[in-house]
């Protein structure tokens, strides 16, 4: 008997999706497979249901919901053995797009069942990890607008980028990777274990979550007219136009802040505030078992 546990996420989609036991049921014969649903309300509780889940030793845990049920189901399935599946109702769906993971649920349910199990990839950053992308600098001011927008689709996510180019203040950082030293204001400091962020694009197309590598990009402080052209580049997904990134693919780095007070930064999409000010970032390889 193979035991797959479903943690949902209900209102992902606009809660449109009606993924229920009485659907699984239709594609999972009770013959091979023991199925068991659990519905997350509020953030961060897939967490505690996917912790729930692991005490029943089950061959699977899926995630459906968006990046953020994604995240939070995946950290607790770094480094065991058991099989990470994915059914993608969110609006980025970033990392799903990058597996080819397909967005309709049927077909991500066909997947499960007859797809195979590969390594993948994990970033991390002091305790915590993330699957797609983590960031310093525009982007979390990005991610903090969109949140509180309370959309969830492109327009939103375009409408912060351009209230964050008003407000980001830059920080000066240090930066170390290799045998390098740079100091550095950016407006951008990223580092992407995915080659997409959601919603088709991309800020570091080389990147891929089986290469043992993390893809860095940092943007330095310019002009809002650059920041402009860049963000149209990114769109057009032509970001190798521009002339002053800095990009490279390192196992691990370094970076830190030289302000004190709470540093904020993205993971996988989610706003987190930090106290301290040294982030050593890095990747496991291989450490998530994931269906695609």
């Amino acid at each position: 008997m193979i035991k797959i546990h479903f943690i949902v996420n209900p209102i992902s989609g606009k809660g449109q999706h009606k993924i229920e036991k009485t659907l699984l049921d239709n594609y999972f014969s009770s013959s091979i497979y023991d199925i068991k649903v659990s519905y997350s309300t509020y953030k961060k509780e897939a967490i505690q249901l996917t912790q729930n889940a692991i005490l029943d030793n089950p061959d699977i845990i899926v995630a459906c919901g968006g990046d953020g049920t994604i995240h939070e189901v995946a950290t607790e399935l770094v480094g065991k053995n058991i099989g990470f599946g994915i059914i993608p109702v969110g609006s980025g769906n970033g990392l799903a797009s990058n597996l080819e993971i397909p967005k309709n649920i049927i077909q991500a349910i066909e997947l499960i069942i007859n797809g195979t199990i590969q390594p993948m990839d994990v970033g991390y950053v002091n305790d915590h990890y993330f699957f797609s992308n983590m960031g310093f600098g525009i982007d979390a001011t990005i991610i903090r607008n969109y949140e509180k927008s309370g959309k969830r689709k492109l327009s939103a996510y375009v409408q912060a980028a351009l209230n964050a180019a008003k407000e980001y203040r830059t920080k000066p950082m240090e930066v170390c990777y290799e045998d390098e030293v740079k100091m550095v204001n950016p407006l951008l400091l990223f580092v992407s274990n995915s080659n997409e962020m959601g919603y088709k694009m991309s800020l570091t197309p080389q990147a891929s979550v089986r290469d043992g590598l993390l893809d860095f990009l940092l943007i330095p402080k310019i002009s809002i007219f650059k920041q402009m052209y860049y963000g149209l580049l990114v769109v057009l997904r032509k970001t190798h136009l521009f002339k002053n990134a800095i990009y490279v693919q390192i196992p691990e780095m370094e970076v830190r802040i030289l302000e004190e007070g709470i540093n904020t930064l993205q993971l996988d999409g989610e706003y987190y505030p930090f106290s301290t000010t040294i982030f050593k970032i890095g990747v496991l390889k291989g450490a998530l078992r994931v269906i695609c």
